[in-house]
């Protein structure tokens, strides 16, 4: 965890306990409340469950998103499971174990989803790193620009992955151009 992690957990920690847990005859007034269509009261439970969402986030850990974002998750999961608990009818005694329970599963999924959206980017860098070693060789071998045929003879790729990547880089190099045009303009 870098310093800023540290710093953002403390606030979100120093919010969490301003809402101690609450007892069985406060939680069955409010979810009796809730279930009358009292959204303070639905908030209200809420507040009072986020130091699950907390818990959770600590247990899980470093697992590629960054503190903030994934209490944000556990934060709305929160609100699901509290919704949800309301509508079944629960009892009070439960309502714990059922928002761990669901902010356990929602940040195991927002979790899965990170790991994949990481290592779709990590398959895009290599590929596209082929793909300029291939490009960079074919034009010095050729003398001009290698066609997408060329490219994915080479590649051993689909046409229509190597167009893919290739417009993928070409569109990354021009905002890439811009940016450095920007800086240029500039001095």
């Amino acid at each position: 965890m870098t310093h800023q992690d540290d710093t953002d957990l403390d606030a979100l920690a120093a919010q969490v306990r301003a809402f101690p847990p609450l007892n069985d005859d406060e939680v069955r007034s409010l979810l009796g409340r809730v279930r009358a269509g009292q959204e303070p009261a639905r908030e209200e439970l809420v507040d009072h469950h986020l130091n699950i969402a907390l818990d959770e986030v600590l247990a899980h850990g470093n697992r590629g998103m960054d503190v903030v974002d994934l209490y944000q998750e556990g934060a709305v999961a929160t609100i699901v499971a509290v919704s949800e608990y309301a509508s079944r009818g629960g009892a009070p005694a439960g309502l714990r174990t059922f928002v761990r329970r669901v902010v356990d599963a929602h940040l195991e999924s927002a979790l899965e989803d990170a790991a994949i959206e990481t290592q779709s980017e990590e398959a895009f860098v290599r590929d596209a790193q082929v793909y300029e070693t291939a490009e960079v060789g074919l034009r010095q071998e050729l003398g001009r620009s290698a066609t997408v045929m060329e490219l994915a003879a080479v590649l051993h790729w689909p046409e229509e992955r190597v167009a893919l990547v290739g417009e993928m880089l070409d569109s990354a190099r021009a905002i890439y151009d811009a940016d450095i045009a920007q800086y240029l303009d500039e001095s």
